[in-house]
């Protein structure tokens, strides 16, 4: 599938890049790094990119203008996101073909077409790796693009996916060029403000009989704080990690657009992807997260957690 991949790239004149919606750093990083590494390969190309902004992250750069008829003899590329449902601009169905690249455990509803390792700690890594059996150069720009989402993915190289070919790639990005200082300024530099709300939440978690920390965030916490979803769903849930007492938390937000509850569950060594996908998520088996109904239904994977904590605990008895 790779090699059918590297001939798609070869064949088609115009490249649009998608990735998922409420973008991470990963894969904002993937989607801009790849288009950049294409651009400077075949510099006659179209290569574009599409999607929603975080705004978090906007110091990578714009999204391009793409009208819907370029795509009618268009390749489309996906990056770190499998289900058609989490894509963001779904004009990738107007594509004459579709290829997904992807580092989550996630079966794919949106092509036969996919590219998926996921023993990389974040889809950058996984590119970055498909790039160099290529021998295909990374620019500056792209080196640093591609660092980003390796750093966040990877937790500051503090997850339990992080593996030594993660270390060895983010070495190889440096030797490129990647602009390390640029991106730790701009991740974890924040304001007064920022750092008050982020204790307001630090304050209020509580913790289940079992040890699971989690966070309800409803509509009174926008109202609280004017934030976007992304910094309090995503933004927030690190805040209960490194505690000893807890192996799994959680982070639980309404979304206001859709009244659904986005739930992020963490785990320090604890499979979890599984209890994720039996509510209709996935993702890896330490970082994972579903869309739920209600806090009612969080109640219910809270419960589900709980008794994978007992389990484990059980085991190391034996």
């Amino acid at each position: 599938m790779i090699q059918k991949l590297w001939k798609a790239i070869e064949a088609y004149e115009t490249i649009i890049i998608h990735r998922h919606k409420r973008p991470d750093l990963d894969a904002l990083g993937s989607q801009r790094g790849l288009a950049l590494c294409l651009r400077n390969k075949y510099p006659r190309k179209k290569i574009r990119i599409v999607g929603d902004m975080n705004e978090k992250y906007a110091f990578l750069g714009k999204m391009d203008l793409v009208s819907d008829e370029e795509y009618q003899d268009a390749l489309c590329i996906i990056t770190d996101v499998a289900v058609s449902s989490m894509v963001s601009d779904d004009r990738y169905r107007l594509a004459k073909e579709i290829f997904v690249i992807d580092h989550h455990k996630n079966l794919s509803d949106i092509t036969d077409q996919v590219i998926i390792d996921p023993t990389k700690v974040a889809v950058c890594e996984w590119i970055v790796c498909l790039l160099a059996d290529r021998n295909i150069a990374i620019p500056k720009d792209a080196a640093t693009a591609f660092y980003g989402g390796i750093v966040t993915d990877s937790g500051r190289f503090q997850y339990g996916e992080t593996s030594a070919s993660t270390l060895r790639v983010a070495a190889d990005l440096l030797e490129c060029g990647a602009d390390k200082e640029f991106i730790y300024q701009n991740l974890y530099t924040e304001s007064l403000a920022e750092r008050q709300m982020k204790n307001w939440f630090a304050s209020r978690f509580e913790i289940t009989a079992s040890g699971v920390a989690y966070l309800k965030n409803g509509k009174e916490v926008f109202e609280k704080f004017p934030v976007d979803f992304f910094t309090i769903s995503r933004g927030m849930v690190s805040l209960m990690a490194g505690i000893k007492e807890i192996p799994i938390w959680c982070n639980f937000t309404l979304d206001l657009q859709t009244n659904k509850v986005v739930g992020e569950f963490r785990s320090r060594s604890i499979s979890i992807v599984d209890i994720a996908k039996k509510y209709g998520g996935g993702g890896h088996d330490l970082a994972c997260g579903a869309t739920l109904s209600d806090f009612e239904e969080a109640d219910l994977i809270l419960r589900d957690f709980d008794q994978r904590i007992r389990e484990a605990e059980s085991q190391s008895l034996k």
